[in-house]
């Protein structure tokens, strides 16, 4: 009698546990209650307490048979309804944006939050630097063993999981919500799950944690932009958005998601369910994810144009140093999509590199303008090129890996130059030998623009600047200087030398062919055997020639200043002796006949004073006002 007594004392006080257990719960029946509707029972930590061991306690008899039974399941769907109230408001409450602030902290002033055993934090050192911008983006991910927000470096966990953050060198997880927030994050999804909540669990957390990234995206000028759009934009406002999409990007995957990651990771831990955190994660960043590699998607299937080459390689570099961390925070089976994605997109933009390149070398070659550059000086395609292939030389370590085969070349074309690699290829790598080509069609294409100037000595002169031009700009880069090689850049010295030469003939052979003594000899006229009548023409001669030769080349321009004076030096080496000596031979049968200055007029000195006057570009005018000054 005593036994059974006893365990009749038993079941009263379970049943008495759990009509408390009713109680607590019902009170908090925002449904049935202002008062509940009005306060949040995670505020208070005395009720925290009551409201988890009421649920705790009503959990025992959802499976009891009979009405108690029917009861717990009825205080059950209460309290997940209000649970679930509970777990939104605590994400809500902790779903800012991250703050760029917080993505500025140098390595040095890292804070730690600790956990008390009453729950309570400390935050200890709290530094903030300047939120502008690229430069302090980009060194912070580039920094070592430091957090990258306020109190994330050493956070203890209740659950005895350990440091908060594992970074490594590159991924800097900060913390996105208060500790005391995750530990009673965790406490409702255990219950949540335990009660077959789970579904219900993962889309409210999913739902306020994606926003909170959207927000982050929407600070960093992460834009939602389908592959369409980004097509659609021009290529001005494309540059902007890929040099922020890079930096946007080593924030979005090192620090965004690799946070995400963890704060799902210490919220589910302990609910007990397999590979819950997984697909919490994938609810938050899958979406995020896919927005942020689409648009590095469409400028690796955008059509090709040489403009793009550089940003190109820069996504390329970005995305490939971003790999390893993409398959650090994404290496979950159900996030094989996102990992896939990037590689596919890596070797989309590697191959797109390459076909730009090859587009390009085409472009060179086919460059249609006809229109003579006035004076014979430095061709805007010269330029372009050279340019571009000194940008390229800067990125040869990427494009080293990329591109793997020597230029491609149809030998029996007549619009193709022929050219022998074959002395090259022994030492130079095929992107080398790409930029030689380049070098090698420019001039070919050159040529063909130097038949349009009607004057042989300024088509000359055209040769000669541009080729001059490509050397200075070869010997001016020590890695293009590398990459081509003193053999051919001995060859395009050469090349410059020679039009110079030929320039020379075609300019001042008429010049120079009025102070030969042929022809001014005569038999039987006065005692020197001199014509006079012929010496007066050949002076005529000279002096109409060298007019017309200055007025026309005081036009030209060599703009080089070095090369321009190089020039004049050598064309006074052959002009000047020639006609100094030419005066003192025949300067006296001029004096003594009549009016001398209708044909000795001009002096040696004069002479040179003219030849140092040339090739600055001169209008017609101006040479006119200088000749009259």
């Amino acid at each position: 009698m005593d036994q059974t007594h006893g365990v009749d004392g038993l079941e009263d006080c379970s049943v008495s546990g759990f009509e408390s257990a009713e109680k607590v719960i019902i009170r908090w029946d925002a449904t049935a209650s202002e008062e509940a509707r009005e306060k949040m029972i995670f505020n208070d930590p005395l009720e925290v307490k009551l409201y988890l061991n009421a649920v705790d306690e009503i959990q025992k008899f959802v499976s009891s048979g009979g009405d108690i039974e029917n009861r717990a399941n009825s205080a059950i769907q209460i309290a997940m309804a209000r649970l679930e109230d509970e777990f939104r408001n605590i994400l809500v409450s902790h779903s800012s944006p991250i703050n760029s602030d917080s993505l500025m902290l140098s390595s040095s002033s890292s804070s730690q939050l600790e956990v008390d055993e009453d729950g309570s934090s400390s935050n200890n050192g709290n530094s903030n630097e300047d939120d502008e911008q690229e430069e302090e983006e980009t060194d912070l991910l580039k920094r070592s063993g430091s957090s990258a927000s306020t109190g994330s470096a050493a956070v203890r966990l209740p659950t005895g999981r350990g440091s908060y953050s594992r970074s490594t060198s590159s991924i800097r997880e900060i913390e996105l919500i208060p500790i005391e927030s995750v530990v009673h994050l965790s406490w409702i999804a255990r219950r949540m799950v335990s009660a077959g909540y789970l579904r219900e669990c993962i889309q409210v957390y999913g739902s306020v944690r994606k926003s909170a990234v959207d927000s982050s995206f929407r600070r960093l000028g992460i834009e939602k932009l389908s592959i369409g759009d980004v097509q659609r934009l021009n290529w001005e406002a494309l540059e902007q958005k890929i040099r922020r999409w890079i930096r946007a990007a080593k924030i979005c995957v090192r620090v965004v998601f690799a946070s995400e990651k963890l704060l799902c990771e210490h919220v589910f831990e302990s609910v007990g369910a397999v590979n819950i955190h997984e697909a919490c994660f994938m609810e938050t960043v899958k979406g995020p994810a896919i927005q942020l590699f689409n648009f590095a998607e469409a400028i690796s299937i955008s059509r090709r144009s040489p403009e793009k080459l550089f940003k190109i390689l820069d996504l390329h570099d970005a995305l490939i140093e971003l790999l390893p961390d993409i398959e650090s925070v994404f290496d979950l089976k159900s996030s094989d999509s996102i990992r896939v994605q990037a590689a596919e997109i890596l070797s989309r933009l590697a191959e797109a590199a390459r076909g730009i390149l090859s587009e390009f070398e085409n472009a060179v070659l086919r460059e249609p303008s006809r229109v003579p550059v006035p004076g014979g000086t430095i061709h805007p395609l010269t330029r372009y090129v050279m340019n571009y292939i000194s940008l390229i030389s800067e990125y040869r370590p990427t494009l080293i890996d990329l591109i793997m085969s020597k230029p491609s070349r149809n030998s029996t074309d007549s619009n193709t130059p022929d050219f022998d690699f074959s002395e090259l290829e022994s030492n130079k790598g095929p992107l080398a030998l790409h930029l030689i080509w380049i070098i090698v069609i420019l001039q070919f294409n050159l040529e063909g623009k130097s038949k349009y100037y009607k004057n042989a000595a300024l088509s000359h002169l055209f040769i000669m600047n541009n080729a001059h031009y490509i050397v200075q700009k070869i010997k001016g880069s020590p890695e293009l200087r590398e990459m081509i090689g003193d053999l051919y850049l001995r060859k395009l010295t050469g090349k410059f030398r020679q039009a110079a030469t030929y320039y020379q003939r075609a300019a001042w052979v008429k010049v120079l062919y009025c102070l030969r003594d042929e022809g001014l000899h005569t038999k039987g006229s006065f005692s020197s055997g001199v014509s006079r009548s012929a010496l007066r023409e050949r002076f005529k001669s000279f002096n109409a020639l060298f007019e017309e030769v200055h007025r026309v080349q005081s036009q030209w321009l060599v703009p080089d200043s070095q090369l321009r004076e190089e020039l004049k030096i050598s064309i006074l080496e052959k002009l000047s002796p020639a006609y100094r000596s030419f005066l003192g031979r025949f300067r006296s049968h001029i004096e003594s006949g009549k009016h001398p200055e209708n044909y000795i007029k001009i002096s040696v000195e004069d002479l040179e004073t003219e030849v140092l006057d040339l090739f600055e570009g001169y209008s017609a005018t101006q040479h006119l006002r200088r000749r009259s000054e």
